[in-house]
């Protein structure tokens, strides 16, 4: 090595030196230390925390429904406790049209009405079942505008012999009950239309989640619309409005509960469902996922961000803000609130204040494995009926659930796996399969 080479060695040496104790040292900040991947795990350090408690409940006693003809929303239309065996056991299934698809969903709740099973499948085919499990006729709604397969989702309302159809396609048609014929279609200026009530002369209506539209029910005419602020990311089929004490509650995309005037669409009040989990991509999506439902002069309901609410149905009023989304339906009962949480949790609450009393995991990702976590498993629910909550899901199971301790009492196969809630009319369960089949349980 020469001379000149050794010179600059020495100097590359010492200026390595010097810069290692110019640079400041490395400040261990104090604390516990997680996995940066315990954020995205079924059970978070949140999650963890939580405990259980078994508390007594006071059920209402079960009755005989002959019929479910509406959204429980309503409290005209809901049957609280409906009769139902202990054990289910399978007695028929009918196709009822496509099944779920990379584009297309079954959304539509079944509904019962005169001895009649009504289902609408992932695109526009409306059927009627007799309940002893024989199609009665089938009826394509699609549109002379629209070609086939280009719209999803829906919702389904009976009354006074009359099936209302909502469809992903922007349309609210009204079929006779008895044969399918078609009443009047009425276009509603929007992709995306959600569950339907129908309330004495009107029926009423959500579509592309920022407008509420109230139809003249004998022959479609538009009585009134009110709009909400337009929301950009929302999930399929919206839920149906809630008709009490003379005000029609309509849930919007935004997060938006408004309550207006039933006859003539006047506002009354607003409220919202905000806030959200940290932590959470669903987080970012504020529509109103879990399904409003009034009960004793109050209005609970749930997103999928991470909060459910309880308000005065008169007023408005906020009465509680719980920390717990709502996937599907937000069930009162008793002194209790029962839902499917955003983390696919089966959760009790407290109807007074919202606080937690119990909390009982389903089965989250369909691949456990952590870098093919990319989809979970959809439960529908919870119904209380026979004593007991069920939540139909994705997985190919019924399940049964003890509400006082969120105990599971009970599995019965759903062949496809669930794509609707069950509902429960004539002591028989029904629930629509990802496949397209109408399934009879008793």
């Amino acid at each position: 090595m020469g001379l000149h080479t050794q010179r600059r060695a020495v100097l590359v040496t010492v200026a390595l030196v010097v810069l290692a104790g110019c640079a400041e040292r490395e400040t261990i900040l104090p604390g516990k230390r997680e996995p940066v991947s315990a954020i995205l795990s079924a059970e978070t350090p949140e999650a963890a925390a939580l405990t259980n408690a078994a508390r007594d409940i006071s059920l209402p006693p079960q009755v005989a429904n002959a019929d479910a003809a509406q959204s429980f929303g309503t409290p005209a239309f809901r049957t609280d406790h409906p009769q139902l065996n202990s054990t289910l056991t399978p007695i028929w299934s009918v196709d009822i049209g496509a099944g779920d698809s990379r584009k297309h969903r079954i959304v539509a709740d079944p509904v019962v009405s005169g001895g009649r099973v009504f289902t609408l499948d992932a695109e526009t085919t409306v059927s009627a079942v007799s309940t002893s499990g024989q199609l009665l006729w089938q009826r394509d709604i699609l549109p002379a505008r629209a070609e086939g397969g280009e719209g999803t989702g829906g919702g389904l309302a009976v009354d006074d012999n009359v099936l209302y159809v909502s469809s992903g396609l922007g349309t609210l048609t009204a079929l006779d009950a008895s044969s399918g014929g078609i009443l009047w279609t009425q276009e509603l200026e929007a992709i995306g239309v959600g569950r339907p009530t129908v309330f004495e002369n009107l029926v009423y209506v959500m579509a592309g989640d920022d407008t509420g539209w109230a139809i003249e029910k004998d022959d479609g005419r538009i009585a009134w619309r009110v709009t909400s602020s337009e929301a950009r990311t929302n999930v399929l089929g919206g839920p149906a409005p809630i008709v009490t004490d003379g005000l029609a509650v309509f849930s919007f995309g935004s997060g938006e509960l408004q309550a207006v005037f039933r006859q003539g669409g006047l506002r009354r009040w607003d409220a919202s469902v905000l806030g959200e989990r940290r932590g959470r991509a669903l987080a970012k999506v504020d529509d109103v996922t879990g399904r409003p439902i009034a009960k004793d002069g109050v209005i609970y309901a749930g997103n999928q961000s991470g909060r459910t609410v309880a308000v005065n149905a008169s007023s408005g009023t906020p009465i509680w803000t719980a920390g717990e989304g709502a996937i599907d339906k937000v069930l009162p009962v008793g002194d209790s609130v029962f839902l499917i949480s955003d983390r696919n949790e089966l959760v009790r609450l407290s109807a007074e204040d919202g606080s937690r009393i119990w909390g009982t995991q389903l089965p989250n990702f369909v691949r456990d494995r952590p870098l093919r976590q990319s989809e979970v498993f959809a439960h529908h629910g919870p119904v209380l009926a026979g004593g007991r909550l069920l939540v139909a899901s994705s997985d190919e199971v019924l399940r049964s659930f003890d509400p006082t301790n969120g105990s599971l009492t009970g599995v019965t196969d759903i062949p496809g796996g669930a794509s609707t809630a069950p509902v429960v009319a004539g002591q028989t369960l029904y629930v629509v399969s990802r496949k397209g089949q109408l399934l009879a349980y008793r």
